[in-house]
């Protein structure tokens, strides 16, 4: 059953889409043809393909990876002026490029999104590298008057240091909102719970009798052991072993990652429960949205260095990442893991995942509605491709200026693919870095003509400027450049880790 198709009014279903229209909710398929209606496209370019023998196979072929060689100036407003001061850029070419990146490829966050109110829903005291810490489960209610039936409660886990002499910068991190190192109950403590859950059991089955007196040292709960168990993700115990806090941002309790939740989390709940028109926010808007608030939150701690917040994210987390520092400026520093398309690759680079894969259903509700436009290959308004952009991911970046903001990638033989385009965005971090100069701050220090950048070796760490880059031996993680992000950061915010 799950493999029928019908075909109706002609549009070719399946069972699972029929299912969510008849709950009245669109599926991804639905949002996307939709969306395509509402711009007047009638046919997109397929995605390039992973597989090496489909016709539309990835190229990795550095020879034809730059068909559009010419990326938009950074520093050349629309009307041709040329950008020569820090003011001008401030005013002018910044809120410039702000307006186009909104409008055509992440979407515009609607002016009236309701407001978020935190509190503490519990804590926990754990030892996480060695080092006492308060671990705090946040909820983030929205406030949902307006639309009752579309509920949002963003979640979050706020680890800070125990017994800090002062208020510690905070990395916030795209990652599921859990306990790191959940406390464990002591000898007295697990005798009872163990003593509770036999007695329960018996009282529902006493035949378990005979198993437990056969097995008189079985415990259902275990009294914790020294030394605690490691966290679950160890770039936490660098950050605060580091002396660092660490706030951990559940993107799925803000908006789903599936075309077919458009009309839920705070998408839906900002559009009561609408179809998005062309220019509204997409998800990666979304978690970045979320980030900002829980910024703002993090602001009211008396623990936090609210002047001292960074973000961070890998891969879909990482392009989120690069889109919270780029609109939000409060944000001092951001680490962008493997990004990719989306992120810090450019557009226009014919290497690995490409815009038409982004276009595509299955990662649409990542962007604006008006990304879809440059992978149109028939519409009202013709055919368009990326050279039809009117920006480029390296101004994105650029965007980031002069705040602090490492790029790092893995290597594809440990399996950050060739999909994302190491070269490609290492061209745009060199583009980029025009910004920060212009700006008194300090880039790669390895000029700025992106066509002849060539990616340093593996392991060349660029982190003498505010713009950084380190290409580490690994695979899809920034885990093996957290050390090296830490030790540039603490050094450009005059953060002393503790002995």
């Amino acid at each position: 059953m799950a493999g029928t198709r019908w075909r109706v009014g002609g549009w070719l279903l399946t069972a699972a889409m029929l299912t969510a229209a008849a709950n009245g909710t669109p599926t991804a398929d639905q949002e996307h043809a939709a969306m395509m209606r509402q711009l007047g496209i009638t046919a997109l370019r397929p995605g390039a393909s992973g597989d090496p023998e489909a016709p539309n196979a990835a190229n990795y072929d550095p020879a034809k990876a730059n068909p559009y060689p010419v990326w938009p100036d950074l520093l050349t407003m629309a009307d041709g002026r040329r950008v020569t001061t820090p003011d001008m850029w401030r005013r002018e070419r910044r809120p410039e490029l702000v307006a186009l990146f909104e409008r055509e490829i992440y979407g515009r966050v609607p002016a009236d999104v309701p407001a978020v109110a935190w509190r503490v829903e519990s804590a926990d005291r754990e030892f996480i590298a060695g080092r006492p810490v308060v671990a705090q489960q946040l909820v983030g209610h929205v406030d949902s008057r307006a639309a009752p039936q579309i509920p949002v409660d963003i979640r979050a886990t706020l680890v800070l240091p125990a017994g800090a002499r002062g208020p510690v910068p905070v990395l916030i991190m795209f990652a599921p909102a859990r306990y790191p190192v959940p406390s464990l109950p002591d000898a007295r403590e697990a005798e009872r719970l163990d003593a509770a859950m036999k007695a329960a059991l018996l009282q529902r089955d006493p035949s378990l009798a005979t198993i437990f007196a056969a097995h008189p040292g079985f415990a259902f709960v275990e009294p914790s052991g020294f030394p605690p168990a490691p966290p679950r993700d160890e770039r936490v115990a660098r950050l605060v072993a580091d002396g660092w806090g660490v706030a951990l941002l559940d993107t799925a309790t803000i908006q789903a990652d599936d075309g077919a939740g458009l009309r839920a989390g705070i998408i839906g709940l900002a559009n009561r429960g609408r179809a998005r028109t062309p220019e509204q926010w997409g998800a990666l808007r979304a978690w970045g949205w979320g980030a900002s608030r829980l910024l703002d939150y993090l602001a009211t701690r008396s623990e936090v260095d609210a002047a001292h917040v960074g973000i961070e994210g890998v891969s879909r987390w990482g392009k989120a990442a690069l889109v919270a520092a780029a609109f939000d400026e409060r944000f001092a520093m951001v680490l962008i893991g493997s990004s990719g398309e989306g992120g810090v690759k450019p557009h226009r680079r014919n290497f690995g995942e490409q815009v038409e894969n982004l276009a595509g259903a299955g990662s649409h509700h990542w962007m604006a509605g008006n990304f879809l436009k440059y992978a149109a290959e028939t519409g009202r308004f013709g055919r368009k491709t990326a050279a039809d952009m009117p920006v480029e991911a390296h101004e994105m970046l650029a965007l980031v200026a002069p705040r602090l903001a490492f790029v790092s990638y893995g290597v594809p033989e440990a399996g950050d693919a060739l999909w994302l385009d190491q070269q490609g965005s290492y061209m745009a971090t060199v583009a980029a870095g025009r910004a920060w100069t212009l700006l008194g701050a300090h880039d790669l220090g390895r000029g700025n003509d992106y066509r002849a950048a060539l990616l340093p070796p593996v392991g060349t760490a660029l982190l003498d400027g505010e713009l950084a880059w380190r290409q580490h031996d690994g695979g899809h993680t920034d885990g093996p450049n957290m050390p090296y992000f830490l030790r540039w950061a603490d050094a450009k915010i005059g953060h002393r880790p503790p002995r």
